[in-house]
């Protein structure tokens, strides 16, 4: 068996503030080369929504850490 680390909010936290950061840099650096998106088929609007979704929750998350949970 192996080690289960249980995560914190903290964690959960630190997760969605890179996941947003990348996800954000991913759509924008995609948005902006036009011949290099026509081979990869990847949803911009869906992936910048997935980036702000990561970031609201993130907030989310920050609220949570001074409400005490």
């Amino acid at each position: 068996m192996g080690m289960i680390i249980p995560l914190t909010l903290i964690d959960l936290n630190y997760w969605l503030a890179a996941m947003a950061i990348i996800l954000l840099i991913t759509s924008e650096l995609l948005g902006s080369s036009q011949g290099y998106t026509r081979r990869i088929l990847i949803n911009k609007k869906r992936m910048r929504l997935a980036a702000l979704g990561c970031g609201l929750a993130f907030l989310v998350t920050i609220v949570l850490r001074f409400v005490g949970f």
